[in-house]
C-alpha cells in the first residue's frame, strides 16, 4: 500500500491557490478540468516532494472545485493535513503578514495550525527538534477553533 494524495472540496479556485499555493508555498503539479462531470482537479506537492509528486503521482493534496456551487462547511469531519517545515516562526510570520490567522501558534517551536479559505485544518510541524520558545509567538494565544 502507497500513500497517494487528500481530496478536499473547495469553494474558490484563486483563493484557495493563493492559500495553498502563494502563502503556504505548495506547488501545482497538475490540473484537470472534467467537463462532463463539471468538475476541476488540482494536484498539489509540498516543494520538497514536487519531484516525487511528478513521478509517481504521489504524496498530494488533490483540490477538488464542483462547478455547480455547492455549502462547503466544516472541513474538520477529516482531521487536518500535516505538513513539516523548515523554520516554523518563518513560515507563521509569512502567512501572518499575508493575512492568514493562526489559529494555534507555535508556541512551543514545534507545532502551529491554520486553515484553509474553506476552513480545513492544516498542521505545520518543525523539521527535526523544535526551535527555541520566543516572542511574539511564546505568549500569542489560539484563535477560534484548528
Amino acid at each position: 500500500m502507497q500513500y497517494l494524495h487528500t481530496m478536499v472540496r473547495i469553494s474558490d479556485i484563486d483563493d484557495s491557490l493563493d492559500f495553498y499555493c502563494n502563502k503556504l508555498g505548495m506547488v501545482e503539479i497538475s490540473r484537470r478540468e472534467e467537463e462532463a462531470g463539471r468538475f476541476t482537479l488540482i494536484f498539489l506537492a509540498a516543494p520538497e516532494d514536487a519531484e516525487r509528486a511528478r513521478e509517481d503521482k504521489a504524496p498530494m493534496i488533490e483540490l477538488t472545485w464542483n462547478w455547480d456551487p455547492e455549502e462547503l462547511d466544516g472541513g474538520r469531519n477529516f482531521g487536518h493535513l500535516a505538513y513539516r517545515v523548515q523554520d516554523i516562526y518563518a513560515l507563521c510570520r509569512s502567512l501572518m503578514d499575508a493575512g492568514v490567522t493562526i489559529n494555534r501558534p507555535p508556541r512551543d517551536g514545534r507545532m502551529a495550525f491554520v486553515r484553509s479559505p474553506d476552513g480545513v485544518s492544516i498542521e505545520l510541524l518543525q523539521k527535526g527538534d523544535p526551535l527555541p520558545e520566543q516572542e511574539p509567538w511564546k505568549s500569542m494565544e489560539n484563535i477560534g477553533t484548528w
